[in-house]
């Protein structure tokens, strides 16, 4: 692309002098030879006035006089009726200019002078156009080059920056060159770039949260496998695999939540798009009591049931009891004691309460204990994260109620349209654990 600016306006330069150069180097060479014949007319006029004047006086012609008048290196010959030829300087020699007028008393007048000095005039003047046209084509060659160079360098960046998008990196350059057509691509590019880098970040975002939130049940669902495997007692194995069923079924629910998500651009969405319904909270607590049951016999811990039953709430299926999986698995990981799930409910919201009897949560981590990466113990720092989100999701909220012991609580919308039956208001509803 440069070499072709540069010939382009190199070509337009040449023909630009061309044009004009030629003509004014024919027009310089005539008005030189006019000037130079144009001055040899009014010597030879002024010479012969002098003579003309003698004559009519009839005196003798001053050769004096007309010797200081002719200009050196002229020559001049003055004709004279029955008289000799009178000649001044020396004759020139080769091509010449010569200019011969005749007076009224028929004396005639030559004056001549060598067509050198005529010829170096216009040398000179050719020269001097020639150099103006060089340092013109010059000049154009320089600005030829700048300005490919201006022109080229926002290309080849924006050609950079399109090579750097279609390899991943979503950076925008964020250039402009104040040239509207170079500055239009510009930013059409970082527009493009940053449309990638959101789409980038929400298909990161999308993997982190789907192996979190698949971690839980995929956990649960081997411990029921276990469960299978090592009992004989039909029963026993018939329960087990209908809790697996359900953690299969859970399993869809949420692959099916994650990109419905994503779809809509949540979490975060507006809960009246969400596809929230009224939810029993006492089956939800239950279902996550059975599925967590094995690991807390395991870790040699309880979990306790206690607060008002007969809440209904709005949430999304699903999505209740993968806040309270994360939060009982984080009262597993990092709490300590029993694990009491607390059901409340408080003016228009239903609260779900859960708590344990760890030493609980720094006062500097439990300003960020919510936020992604955060995390005391060398986890992920997505749980906390992803269950608020999910909360937010159906118009609900995570929060952390107290610092030590940790008390987490989730806000949900109740269910206005039917009386909860308020039950065991502080007695157990149901423990498991340890016996």
């Amino acid at each position: 692309m440069r070499r072709r600016l540069i010939n382009a306006t190199l070509g337009v330069v040449l023909v630009v002098v061309a044009v004009l150069g030629i003509p004014l180097a024919l027009v310089e060479t005539k008005a030189i030879e006019t000037t130079a014949r144009d001055n040899l007319k009014s010597e030879a006029a002024r010479l012969l006035e002098t003579v003309e004047l003698r004559l009519a006086a009839g005196d003798e012609p001053d050769t004096q006089l007309l010797a200081r008048m002719v200009t050196p290196p002229r020559y001049a010959a003055i004709g004279i009726p029955n008289r000799p030829v009178l000649e001044f300087g020396a004759k020139p020699g080769g091509e010449t200019f010569e200019v011969t007028m005749r007076g009224e008393l028929g004396e005639t007048v030559t004056v001549a002078e060598s067509r050198d000095k005529v010829s170096t005039e216009v040398r000179d003047s050719l020269l001097l156009i020639l150099g103006v046209a060089l340092l013109a084509v010059a000049a154009a060659a320089a600005l030829a080059v700048w300005q490919a160079q201006r022109l080229a360098r926002p290309l080849t960046e924006l050609a950079e920056t399109a090579e750097r998008l279609g390899s991943g990196d979503p950076r925008p350059g964020r250039r402009r060159y104040d040239v509207p057509e170079l500055d239009r691509v510009a930013e059409v590019l970082d527009r493009s770039a940053e449309r990638i880098a959101r789409m980038l970040t929400a298909e990161r975002r999308l993997a982190a949260d789907a192996s979190h939130q698949l971690r839980t049940p995929l956990t649960a669902l081997s411990m029921r496998l276990e469960e299978i495997i090592e009992t004989e007692d039909h029963d026993i194995v018939k329960e087990e695999a209908a809790i697996a069923l359900a953690q299969v079924e859970r399993l869809t629910d949420v692959v099916e939540r994650l990109l419905t998500s994503t779809r809509r651009g949540a979490p975060g969405r507006d809960p009246r798009t969400a596809s929230a319904v009224t939810v029993r909270v006492d089956d939800v607590v239950r279902q996550q009591v059975d599925e967590w049951r094995p690991a807390v016999t395991k870790a040699n811990r309880a979990i306790r049931v206690t607060g008002e039953t007969g809440l209904e709430a709005v949430a999304t299926p699903g999505a209740l009891a993968q806040v309270l999986a994360t939060l009982l698995e984080n009262a597993l990981m990092h709490g300590d004691g029993t694990v009491t799930i607390r059901t409340r409910r408080t003016g228009t919201s239903v609260v779900v309460e859960v708590e344990d009897e760890g030493t609980g949560v720094s006062d500097v981590l439990g300003a960020r204990v919510f936020e992604r990466a955060v995390s005391g113990h060398n986890s992920t720092g997505l749980g906390l994260a992803v269950a608020r989100d999910l909360a937010e999701a159906d118009g609900g909220r995570l929060e952390l109620l107290q610092l030590s012991p940790p008390v987490f609580a989730v806000f949900l919308a109740a269910n206005r349209g039917k009386a909860t039956d308020h039950g065991a208001h502080d007695g157990d509803r149901g423990a498991a654990g340890r016996p």
